[in-house]
């Protein structure tokens, strides 16, 4: 009697490595001047608009799309939260770190995109802010390309 057939073997797949973390990068987005605190800003990194705000001092960015409809949460209105522990007893906290999108009323938290709908699956991404000092972002020496520069005939003339 013939032996049954049988699967070819499989040559051993590769498992793939671990990917390396992606290195984010940093990018100026404003001066503090521009950013008091209660100032918002639309900014555009890389192909990302994002939504900064600046909450009594303390900086916050999320992706400035609402999952639902693709709100500009940029727009949206900043509030707190009402906690209660018992009826009756209610006190307000966080205030403004809620932004409610402009369209149909989601809400998310600014300091960790989770949403207020629903929480456990709904979140906008929230991007790490910081103030740098302007010596930190770039530092020296700098170089100047330099040309001479000389007058002709009521002309001006830069040599390169």
């Amino acid at each position: 009697m013939a032996e049954p057939a049988r699967a070819p073997e499989k040559a051993p797949q590769k498992v793939p490595e671990k990917s390396p973390e992606r290195v984010r990068e940093k990018h100026v987005v404003a001066t503090l001047a521009e950013m008091p605190p209660g100032a918002r800003k639309l900014v555009t990194v890389g192909s990302r608009e994002i939504a900064l705000f600046n909450i009594d001092g303390e900086f916050f960015a999320v992706l400035d799309r609402c999952p639902h409809q693709q709100g500009s949460l940029c727009k949206g209105k900043l509030i707190g939260l009402v906690e209660s522990d018992e009826p009756g007893d209610y006190r307000f906290s966080r205030p403004q770190q809620i932004v409610r999108c402009p369209w149909h009323g989601w809400e998310f938290d600014l300091r960790t995109g989770q949403s207020r709908v629903d929480p456990s699956s709904i979140r906008v991404r929230p991007y790490p802010v910081e103030v740098a000092d302007g010596s930190a972002v770039r530092t020296g020496p700098y170089k100047a390309e330099v040309f001479d520069v000389h007058v002709e005939d009521q002309y001006v003339v830069i040599t390169v």
